[in-house]
């Protein structure tokens, strides 16, 4: 694998986990309550730079860590089998997406997530006042997420692997940054004043885009890796057609 498809992959895998919405969920919730209790600006930023901080630490010790134990098993080089399942996760992590990532309930419409941990969540955004506890509903965020999270992370663990280490510690800097654009972007909008209603009614109007565009992005990046990962390498291995 050459470094530009390497990286090619990587970025694309950030973006896919940025597109996810659970991490902007929270710290939209997070503002409303804080608004709600009329907390001065100040505390507010502090609460979103601390939750912000939370989801960054969190993906980049998720990528540092698969990668870590994906190298284990794989020096230098990934196995056709090995990318075989991370084409094949990627793809029905694709079809999950388009089919369950939202739900429609009474009140409109909500995230896939199990109404146990949304209600968890919802309830610890609420109790939250200080930094400390809005750093870890961050860290907290991107585990909850993990099921769909987890092909991206894998697929860029793997890519890292053929990297020497100095282009591995940034390409799980790259990864780490695309995907927390989602949340940078909202921080800096509630940081410049933008009301909250009126980022949350974007998200909603855009709601169904995102979704598909997640979906095909998985199944996109799903079929590459298998053909240019698993067909290529076979062929190359057999001499060519």
């Amino acid at each position: 694998m050459d470094y530009i498809t390497a990286f090619g992959i990587i970025a694309l895998a950030a973006l896919i986990h940025a597109s996810f919405q659970l991490s902007v969920s929270m710290v939209t919730l997070l503002t409303s309550h804080a608004i709600g209790r009329k907390d001065k600006a100040s505390r507010l930023l502090r609460l979103v730079g601390s939750f912000l901080f939370g989801t960054i630490v969190m993906t980049l010790l998720s990528v540092s860590f698969t990668t870590f134990v994906v190298s284990q098993f794989n020096k230098s080089t990934v196995s056709p089998i090995a990318w075989s399942m991370v084409s094949g996760l990627m793809i029905g992590l694709g079809v999950a997406v388009w089919a369950f990532y939202y739900r429609r309930e009474r009140a409109g419409t909500s995230l896939w997530i199990p109404r146990g941990m949304a209600r968890f969540l919802a309830e610890r955004a609420k109790a939250t006042h200080y930094s400390a506890e809005s750093f870890s509903l961050g860290l907290v965020s991107v585990i909850a997420e993990g099921i769909f999270v987890i092909g991206p992370t894998l697929a860029t663990a793997f890519t890292l692997v053929y990297l020497p280490v100095p282009l591995q510690l940034a390409g799980a800097g790259l990864y780490t940054l695309i995907a927390s654009l989602g949340i940078v972007i909202v921080a800096v909008l509630i940081g410049s004043g933008r009301s909250l209603s009126r980022i949350q009614k974007w998200r909603e109007s855009n709601r169904r885009f995102l979704q598909f565009a997640a979906g095909s992005a998985l199944v996109i990046l799903g079929f590459f890796i298998y053909v240019n990962e698993v067909v290529a390498t076979t062929v190359a291995l057999r001499g060519g057609l």
